[in-house]
């Protein structure tokens, strides 16, 4: 883990160093213990202060423009950029790691929100999806606040919550949009109980049930902290990816993720708005 926390060094004095400022996107790929790299959406900087005070202030800058959704299917619309290439560099990364052990399901997460989970989660799975052969799932597991059916422009008419409430089956709910290889299990209705549906017995059915099916499922959860969402989708993962945002991440929220979800299933930590040796800004871990 010492090479988790020498990212972790880097990226609050990346913060430090970049307060105030926005980032760009793209930049070089490292990964560690396994470097991987990618690409997200600049948002605005965060005030200092207690955990729920930034997280209102992320909620009130929290708001969609057009560029914000290109940027998180970038590998999509633009399938020969620099970018997309970091984002095959961490699909080259995981599957290394998965030829040593079983990896089929990857949960990505964060501290907070703002800081590039969505983005690394459908841009890996676009990008391992473009593999021969091989079946990729997107499951969006944020029940409170949904991204992934407005990047990727669908609108389901069911979603996890009607799967996990049994309403629906499996198959009418995955969506399969045309010209893609990838297929998503997005989220349409917002139950009033998100922490007991990915925490129960049926969301454990569920992810096994996919496991089974498909040869890589890549979970996106909701920010880590404040919530027991994200960590009881970690739980029944193979592996977790942490993306860690440079001017945004503080340590010591870092370190609570690292200690609230189990450390023997994280992969490494992606670093994301990190200054590279071009100039440019990406994901290094």
């Amino acid at each position: 883990m010492a090479k988790v926390y020498d990212a972790l060094r880097r990226a609050e004095a990346e913060r430090r160093r970049r307060a105030g400022q926005d980032s760009a996107v793209g930049g070089p790929l490292e990964w560690e213990p396994e470097k991987a790299s990618a690409p997200v959406a600049p948002i605005a900087p965060v005030e200092r202060g207690s955990f729920w005070s930034r997280l209102l202030s992320w909620r009130r800058a929290a708001v969609e423009t057009t560029g914000d959704l290109n940027k998180r299917r970038i590998s999509l619309l633009q399938p020969d950029s620099f970018v997309a290439e970091q984002f095959r560099a961490l699909r080259g990364r995981i599957d290394a790691i998965a030829a040593d052990r079983p990896l089929r399901t990857i949960a990505v997460t964060s501290a907070t929100p703002g800081e590039g989970k969505t983005t690394s989660a459908i841009n890996l799975a676009i990008v391992t999806s473009l593999s021969v052969g091989r079946r990729v799932l997107l499951v969006d597991c944020d029940l409170r606040r949904p991204k992934v059916h407005s990047a990727l422009g669908i609108s389901p008419e069911a979603g996890l919550a009607e799967v996990l409430t049994d309403q629906i089956g499996l198959e009418q709910a995955i969506v399969k949009p045309e010209g893609m290889g990838l297929e998503i299990l997005a989220v349409r209705g917002r139950p009033a109980n998100p922490s007991e549906l990915l925490g129960s017995a049926r969301m454990r059915e569920l992810i096994e049930e996919v496991a089974a099916r498909y040869d890589r499922v890549i979970l996106d959860t909701p920010a880590a902290l404040g919530l027991p969402d994200a960590k009881a989708v970690a739980d029944l993962s193979d592996g977790i990816v942490v993306v860690v945002r440079a001017d945004v991440s503080r340590q010591e929220d870092i370190q609570t993720v690292l200690e609230i979800i189990d450390r023997r299933r994280v992969l490494g930590l992606v670093l994301n708005g990190a200054v590279a040796d071009q100039g440019r800004y990406g994901y290094v871990s």
